[in-house]
């Protein structure tokens, strides 16, 4: 009986592993790292937050468009896979989730926030 739990704790805990891991071509971007290229890169970088919009509406980082997880794969045409794209959510698991799925669709140059708006929001607090 004590297997069964043993078994279970570890596929739950390689999923949510697996979920966590950058997939190829996904580079991890500080805080410090978004600000800077919401600064000088703007014009030339894409900005994507993948959060709900009620999470969206409560509070968001200026320059990042609203397209939800759950939206993605429709919108995806609302994006152009030549120019880089940041990938925001609140902690950073469902950015990774999008950033997996824009690699799939042939985007080339995908950055995942870590941390999320979160650590964004405490980097910025300082």
């Amino acid at each position: 009986m004590n297997y069964v739990w043993i078994v279970l704790i570890v596929v739950i805990v390689g999923f949510y592993v697996y979920r966590m891991v950058p997939a190829k071509g996904v580079k991890s971007i500080s805080p410090a790292q978004v600000q800077g290229l919401l600064s000088s890169d703007r014009a030339s970088v894409q900005f994507v937050d993948v959060r709900e919009p009620n999470e969206y509406k409560s509070g968001h980082v200026n320059g990042f468009k609203n397209i939800p997880l759950s939206q993605l794969s429709k919108r995806m045409t609302e994006l152009s896979n030549d120019k880089p794209v940041v990938v925001m959510c609140r902690s950073g698991s469902r950015s990774m989730q999008a950033a997996k799925m824009l690699g799939k669709n042939g985007f080339k140059d995908i950055r995942n926030a870590s941390g999320g708006i979160m650590a964004y929001n405490a980097q910025n607090a300082k």
